[in-house]
């Protein structure tokens, strides 16, 4: 081969290899690109309560769990974790709620809650009173922990959930959100189901 040739071959050669490391630069470019779209849209937590809230009715509930709450396998059941402060999610599920007219939550609370001490618990007492002021309104219900799980798991069979996990790791803290209809109360019901049983009486 004469040098000429050798020349020619060998800036081919150099070409063809500059072109291969643009494109590779190109596709990693693309690559990152792909990704952090990808990453910018991740929904968080708030934008899945947002999005369920609005088909989510009677019977279905709401749960702000601290850190340690068991992951249940009931199909009913969606666990989403925050990685927030147990009070900032709280507050801000409860503001979401009061937006929204089709639904409004009973609270309950676990009942060991009232029975932890500080000395075990560092915290607990701050904690207990924050909640007790954040829930004053809705007149939360102590129940045995065991009670509300094995409650949930019955639930979850055949309506949803949706859990909310916290970074909070104190004990018995959890919120449960019991969702009922926020248009027609209890009372209502009883006079309904009164002028039913009425009516029934007065049929021949």
């Amino acid at each position: 081969m004469s040098k000429s040739h050798k020349l020619v071959l060998a800036v081919f050669l150099v070409c063809l290899g500059l072109s291969l490391t643009a494109c590779e630069g190109e596709k990693n470019e693309q690559g990152y690109a792909e990704e952090a779209k990808e990453t910018a849209k991740a929904p968080t937590w708030e934008d899945q309560l947002l999005k369920e809230l609005p088909a989510l009715g009677h019977r279905n509930w709401l749960v702000v769990a601290d850190s340690a709450f068991p992951a249940q396998i009931s199909p009913g059941m969606e666990v989403v974790v925050s990685n927030e402060d147990h009070f900032a999610v709280l507050e801000k599920v409860l503001r979401a709620l009061g937006q929204i007219k089709h639904i409004r939550p009973i609270v309950y609370l676990d009942k060991e809650l009232d029975f932890v001490p500080e000395d075990l618990a560092p915290g607990i007492d701050a904690c207990r009173k924050r909640l007790k002021d954040m829930l004053s309104r809705y007149g939360t219900k102590p129940v045995l922990h065991e009670e509300l799980i094995a409650r949930m798991d019955q639930v979850a069979k055949t309506f949803r959930i949706l859990m909310i996990k916290t970074n909070l790791t104190l004990p018995y803290t959890t919120v449960f959100m019991e969702l009922d209809c926020g248009y027609w109360g209890p009372e209502s019901e009883a006079k309904m189901r009164q002028k039913m049983k009425e009516d029934k009486k007065e049929r021949p």
